[in-house]
């Protein structure tokens, strides 16, 4: 067991980083066709740091729609033989595995989903978890932790790559919109946002000043 123990710096969750590309912006009617997660590791000294990443193409559910300008932005077609696609199901339950293989490592009770925006790829997640009726499900199923919000706070950035400039973070936006990149880049961006956290005192954060400023 590590010495920094995980479950207590997260009130038990697990964070995992995760990234979807869609075919539009409705999760019951828009194919799921790319999803990505980073697990994260936390080293003797209480600090984050990416871990192993797992990516897959997926194909598209049954009867469900592609639209044109998606497929434009983010530049996926998804009856590409080369794709080498794989079911919704087979894409979750290998990324399940890995999740509940290092949540375990770390004592942790559940996972939490970390994601750019994490409000709509939790939703595309839930309804492929619902399609494909998964059982063992190691995420929260509402609990998030969206890096939009937490690098508005600690940044003054709200885009992903605006974000990660501010943190000195390289990012390649020829790369962009892949699930894989984009998920490799918040999850440096999480972790550097919690590290950052870490140096100003640890966890829990220690202060002899507890008072707010007075209001003008």
């Amino acid at each position: 067991m590590p010495e920094h123990n995980f479950k207590d710096r997260f009130r038990g969750y697990y964070p995992v980083v995760v990234d979807v590309e869609t075919a539009g912006f409705d999760p019951e009617k828009n194919a799921l066709l790319e999803i990505a997660a980073v697990v994260t590791e936390m080293d003797e000294d209480g600090f984050l740091h990416p871990g192993e990443a797992i990516q897959f193409n997926v194909d598209p559910f049954e009867d469900s729609i592609l639209e044109p300008a998606a497929l434009e932005f983010n530049g996926i077609d998804p009856h590409n033989p080369l794709r080498g696609a794989v079911s919704e199901k087979e894409a979750l339950t290998e990324i399940f595995k890995l999740v509940r293989k290092r949540q375990k490592h770390y004592d942790c009770q559940r996972s939490v989903m970390v994601a750019h925006n994490s409000a709509f790829d939790m939703s595309f997640v839930n309804a492929a978890i619902k399609r494909t009726n998964i059982k063992r499900v190691p995420f929260h199923p509402f609990v998030s932790f969206d890096t939009t919000s937490l690098a508005g706070l600690t940044l003054g950035q709200t885009v992903l790559v605006k974000a990660c400039q501010a943190a000195e973070i390289e990012f390649d936006n020829k790369q962009a919109h892949s699930a894989l990149y984009d998920t490799q880049k918040t999850a440096e961006l999480f972790c550097h946002m919690v590290n950052k956290w870490q140096l100003l005192g640890g966890w829990p954060l220690a202060s002899t000043d507890t008072t707010e400023p007075e209001q003008s």
